[in-house]
């Protein structure tokens, strides 16, 4: 594995995050994450500002691995990586967005749950893909069948993931990391409950533990 898939492998679980206020509460927020051991953020596109937000976290903690997700555009990659991205997701395969990032040694983990999406990827040399929408898209079963024709992949499920799902999903060998917006619900982060954040973020560190004993 890479580098940047060893490192978010490594700590398991991937807020995805959508942040409104980014000025207000993107330096806040990145310091409750790392606070409770969950050192990285995808930050995704869905709100605007989302380059603004990376930019601030990335500030405000230095070695967080901030990413950007929902990346529609190479355009957006562009802003992602000024912003100071470290990686992109994209909700679906677009070989323009990957070849692009793959050009620029920009790491990418692009939304995959079909056998067409898996070949397609196998073009591009990747060793992870997002499986997004997991818990829509069949879970964890459908994720195991499908690395029997494609081993060679890890699995970063989104969609549907929470404290309840999470020691299933990081328990089997496919899996690289689980991406979840539980930990970083709007209504924590309007209502800026950062010690909440916080503390789900060290029980998801405790099931990654459990998960990978």
């Amino acid at each position: 594995m890479n580098e940047m898939n060893q490192k978010i492998s490594a700590i398991g679980v991937v807020p995805v995050i959508k942040l409104n206020n980014p000025e207000r509460d993107a330096a806040p927020l990145a310091k409750a994450l790392c606070d409770g051991g969950v050192p990285v953020a995808e930050v995704t596109f869905r709100a605007a500002g989302a380059d603004k937000a990376i930019a601030l976290m990335k500030e405000a903690c230095p070695d967080m691995l901030v990413g950007a997700g929902t990346v529609l555009t190479t355009e957006q990659v562009d802003k992602a990586i000024s912003a100071g991205a470290e990686f992109i997701v994209t909700p679906g395969f677009d070989p323009e967005i990957v070849a692009y990032c793959k050009e620029k040694n920009m790491p990418i983990y692009p939304g995959c749950t079909t056998p067409t999406d898996y070949h397609a990827a196998l073009k591009f040399d990747l060793e992870v893909l997002k499986f997004f929408p997991a818990e829509q898209s069949g879970g964890l079963s459908k994720i195991k069948a499908m690395s029997a024709p494609f081993p060679m992949f890890k699995i970063m499920p989104t969609g549907g993931i929470s404290l309840n799902n999470l020691k299933e999903y990081l328990s089997a060998p496919q899996i690289a990391a689980c991406g979840g917006s539980y930990m970083v619900t709007a209504e924590l982060i309007d209502s800026q409950n950062w010690a909440e954040i916080t503390e789900l973020c060290r029980k998801s560190v405790e099931i990654v533990k459990e998960a990978r004993k």
